[in-house]
């Protein structure tokens, strides 16, 4: 999520000068530190198969401590936040509840809310990554135009990320999109990426080699994901998948600088 999100950060804000540029990835490396230790402190039984080089399977911290720190980051997170103003603080309230349902509530065990939950991260930091950043200055309307995008793009591909997960989340009783439609998962991502990266390489007026170069490249991840099913190789085309996503964050360098338009 780190990168995508400070590409999209970068390109989209109409102003920006590199103390507010470090800031921002604190802000976002903190926020995800916090996703990250509280999720992860209610899956250590599914990534024993999934991950089990992450810290709570591998046994360098426990559960119940794994908990505490995620506490201890929402804390921090949202003290952090009141340096950059009341805009910033909601959005980081806004990830804490995210975190909350997603986890605690276990709305991540459904695949539908799972999908809700994911894209609802990325606006939510996006949105606080870009107002850091151009310290909340007016917005043009690229900056406008650049979230709607990626939010759609986030909202209908971002079940990528469960191809990989299937056997430890299949084994917690979780039910995501490729348990429930395996084929159908698979056809859809191929036909989806390829369309996808078409219609932003139109939207973002790209030249017709970068279009070439973006639409061949949603191509190539949807026909992996549908030719190689395994797990190892669903980890590899998931690394190809991020990027995609963060080529896709990028395009709006055409409308603010015609650097695409080859």
């Amino acid at each position: 999520m780190i990168f995508p999100v400070m590409m999209f950060a970068i390109v989209v804000s109409p102003h920006y000068d590199m103390p507010a540029l470090f800031y921002t990835f604190c802000w976002l490396w903190f926020h995800v530190f916090q996703f990250n230790a509280s999720n992860q402190s209610y899956s250590a039984h599914e990534d024993v198969l999934n991950k089990p080089w992450r810290p709570v399977p591998s046994g360098r911290i426990s559960v119940k401590d794994a908990r505490e720190l995620r506490w201890a980051l929402m804390l921090f997170c949202l003290g952090f936040s009141f340096l950059f103003g009341s805009n910033v603080v909601i959005t980081s309230v806004m990830a804490t509840v995210l975190i909350i349902v997603n986890d605690d509530l276990r709305l991540s065990d459904h695949p539908v809310f799972k999908t809700l939950c994911s894209t609802g991260g990325y606006v939510i930091v996006e949105l606080a990554s870009l107002l850091i950043l151009s310290r909340e200055c007016t917005l043009d309307g690229m900056s406008i135009k650049e979230p709607v995008c990626s939010t759609l793009v986030v909202l209908l591909t971002v079940h990528a990320q469960d191809f990989a997960d299937v056997n430890g989340d299949r084994r917690s009783g979780r039910r995501t999109l490729p348990i429930i439609a395996p084929e159908g998962s698979r056809i859809y991502i191929l036909c989806a990426l390829p369309l996808f990266s078409f219609a932003l390489a139109s939207v973002w007026s790209l030249g017709p080699l970068s279009s070439l170069l973006f639409v061949s490249m949603g191509s190539w991840v949807g026909i992996r994901y549908y030719l190689f099913r395994d797990e190892i190789r669903d980890q590899s085309t998931y690394r190809l998948y991020n990027i995609w996503i963060m080529s896709a964050h990028l395009l709006p360098v055409n409308a603010r600088f015609h650097a695409l338009a080859w």
